[in-house]
């Protein structure tokens, strides 16, 4: 009868161990990015929130009193102080959800009923989008530089800012939507980290996914997703989209594990815990952005349900529920025949192009610049146009045209993740083209056009198949100087007298022979110039709109010549 033990029956091979297994090497699609110096990124993030927090707070209290759509949200935001709901009797049937109101009621409470208590909110969640689009697109695109440059553009750009410093809901929208985005991303890399240790770790992973634990980041991004909808309702596009965006990244990490079925196991896997993280959690939080309304005991449309019983499930919901339901039904009625004409109206194909941008401010005779008209009486302008800075806004359709190419060939996920925002941002208002609709319906989406531009210009100073002749060598042809590379410093080069490599103490040298010595190719140095020359060209060009993007004085005549098209006018 055979015996079996745990130890070996020679004693001399006990001294001798046996090896772990080998580790497989974890897939590059496997390994979430890190930067190499995590500090270094803060303070690149820190920059750049700077920029952004100068901007948005720079005299933020001026004009004083309501501008534009302040007259409402500023107004409800005290309502909702007060009553806990919007309380205003001209016009209770409110089309908006309170959450908006509530942030700039909040700051209002703080630092006064005035213009810069009002403003202090969309300033702060302006602040906040910067900051994480910047973090965010560091992860996405695997660079510190790249994640810097979307947040400089994002900081730079006009209709971001105009919004931040004014007591509409939109920028809010952009904050809570950017935000629920990159918990997402930040769920699929620890996904893809699990995945990555298990098959590293020699798991077949092509017979079954075990459970991959708790998913914090998922439920942290479906509640933001929540509180967006609780902003605006059209932040379901957002929501849905991102939602079924998580899940396809989901299956995308499966399959690069080895899953044999990655659909299948996705279905298993992932559905059913996000039908909670990213169904029912945004949900919950959507309604607990309604309680004031709620406990109101006069808020309009609360005791509907207590006269309309309903049937069938409808009739198992509280009235309370029933009420809220019948007030968002009202709402989606009035959105849908909403085609009332307004000087500002604009088609979503001209968004595209700034076609018709938004005065928000424009008094009449303003004094002060110093210019006079023929009778006498002050030649002066002052303005606030909502509109994007337009050199970086019109290098938007090219980078969205690449950024298609590079999905259709490649399946890049990052293109696909700004196709999807696209879509929940613009393409969702293209179904009825006689609905009033304005410019700033782009605020939410302008964060994930910044990654579009930023993987552009990756792509323009990134290695390319064209790149051929180095400077190098151009400077040895041209110059007959001997150049060293610093890959073989210990080369000679016969054909020259003399060569860098005799020399043992160091030396300046000047850009050209820098460049050359760092082997840059001539079409990446032309690709770069390119870009320094654009992100000039938009600093200035920011520089150039600031007194209209913050109402500053101008003459008429220079306030003319900034007004490019009759449509901005």
């Amino acid at each position: 009868m055979p015996i079996a033990t745990l130890l070996p029956e020679d004693p001399g091979d006990s001294a001798v161990a046996t090896p772990p297994p080998p580790l497989r090497a974890r897939p590059l699609a496997l390994t979430p990015w890190r930067p190499d110096r995590a500090l270094n990124s803060w303070l690149w993030t820190l920059a750049v929130t700077a920029i952004a927090a100068g901007t948005r707070f720079w005299a933020l209290g001026f004009p004083a009193g309501k501008s534009f759509d302040e007259v409402y949200y500023a107004t409800e935001a005290q309502e909702m102080l007060r009553y806990g709901y919007e309380d205003n009797r001209g016009y209770m049937f409110v089309v908006h959800p309170p959450l908006g109101k509530w942030l700039i009621g909040l700051t209002s409470a703080i630092w006064g009923n005035n213009s810069f208590g009002w403003r202090i909110a969309p300033a702060v969640a302006g602040v906040i989008s910067v900051i994480v689009l910047t973090r965010v697109a560091m992860r996405m695109l695997r660079s510190v530089l790249l994640g810097t440059f979307a947040g400089l553009l994002l900081s730079l750009d006009g209709i971001s800012l105009v919004m931040s410093r004014v007591a509409l809901l939109d920028i809010f929208l952009q904050t809570f939507v950017i935000a629920g985005f990159a918990f997402l991303v930040l769920d699929r890399d620890q996904l893809r980290s699990r995945l990555g240790a298990l098959y590293e770790a020699g798991l077949d992973l092509g017979r079954g996914v075990p459970a991959l634990g708790p998913r914090p980041y998922r439920l942290a991004g479906g509640i933001m997703l929540g509180l967006a909808f609780g902003i605006k309702w059209s932040a379901l596009s957002f929501w849905l989209g991102f939602a079924l965006l998580s899940l396809l990244w989901d299956r995308g990490a499966l399959k690069a594990a080895g899953v044999e079925l990655p659909t299948m196991a996705t279905l298993k896997r992932s559905v059913p815990y996000a039908f909670f993280s990213l169904g029912l959690a945004p949900a919950v939080a959507y309604v607990l952005t309604w309680l004031g309304w709620f406990v109101g005991d006069n808020s309009w449309n609360r005791h509907w349900g207590d006269t309309h019983p309903g049937t069938g499930l409808f009739a198992l919901l509280p009235s309370g529920l029933r009420s809220l339901l019948d007030y968002h039904h009202q709402a989606y009625l009035f959105h849908s025949n909403l085609s009332s004409y307004h000087a500002y109206k604009a088609n979503p194909w001209s968004w595209l192009v700034l076609g018709r941008p938004i005065l928000f401010y424009y008094p009449t005779q303003p004094a002060g610049c110093g210019a006079v008209k023929a009778d006498g009486t002050p030649d002066c302008a002052r303005a606030i146009l909502l509109i994007g800075t337009p050199l970086m806004y019109w290098a938007i359709l090219p980078a969205l045209g690449w950024l298609a190419w590079l999905w259709f060939t490649r399946r890049d996920w990052r293109a696909g993740a700004i196709a999807m925002a696209f879509l929940a941002g613009w393409g969702v208002w293209l179904h009825d083209q006689k609905r009033t609709g304005f410019l700033f319906y782009m605020t939410p989406l302008m964060p994930f056009l910044m990654i579009a531009l930023a993987m552009a210009v990756g792509a323009l100073l990134s290695p390319a198949a064209e790149d051929g002749t180095s400077v190098l060598n151009r400077w040895r042809s041209n110059t007959g100087k001997a150049i060293v590379p610093r890959h073989g410093l210990d080369e000679p080069v016969p054909e020259l007298p003399e060569t860098i490599a005799s020399q043992t103490t160091p030396r300046v040298v000047g850009l050209r022979e820098w460049v050359a010595l760092r082997e840059i190719p001539l079409t990446r140095m032309l690709r770069s110039a390119v870009v320094a020359v654009w992100l000039g060209a938009v600093v200035a060009d920011f520089v150039w709109m600031w007194p209209i993007f913050t109402g500053g004085l101008l003459t008429y005549e220079q306030w003319n010549a900034r007004m490019w098209f009759p449509g901005w006018i």
